[in-house]
């Protein structure tokens, strides 16, 4: 089974993605999460904390609306503008997340509009 996913409480990806992809064994993929602030549109002010806080708003908005949660995470993918960014975004990570934390990569790429985006694999129990 792949069945493609979109949560009702988060913008419509306006590009040629999934928001997330559903398979069989109950695993839910979700493409990049950015920190567009629901209620607007628009990306949140650009001071890092408050984007990060906002994307993983974001990513937990749309695991919840997966019927999963993001204690069954297994791999989350994190893409930054600026590796200086890095011990912020896991002191943030850390609120999200508890032991034993999911399998993750940080990196950096040059996104345009944000200073974060997160992709994750979400186990649905």
């Amino acid at each position: 089974m792949r069945q493609p996913f979109t949560s009702q409480r988060l913008p419509k990806p306006k590009q040629p993605y999934s928001q997330g992809i559903i398979t069989s064994g109950k695993q839910l993929w979700l493409s990049g999460i950015l920190p567009i602030i629901p209620e607007t549109g628009e990306f949140a002010p650009r001071i890092f904390a408050t984007q990060a806080i906002q994307t993983f708003e974001n990513l937990k908005t749309a695991v919840e609306d997966a019927g999963g949660s993001l204690a069954n995470a297994i791999k989350v993918n994190v893409y930054l503008f600026d590796t200086a960014f890095h011990f912020e975004m896991n002191d943030i990570f850390a609120r999200y997340f508890e032991p034993p934390y999911p399998a993750r990569t940080t990196v950096q790429s040059m996104l345009r509009a944000s200073l974060i985006e997160i992709d994750a694999v979400i186990a649905l129990l």
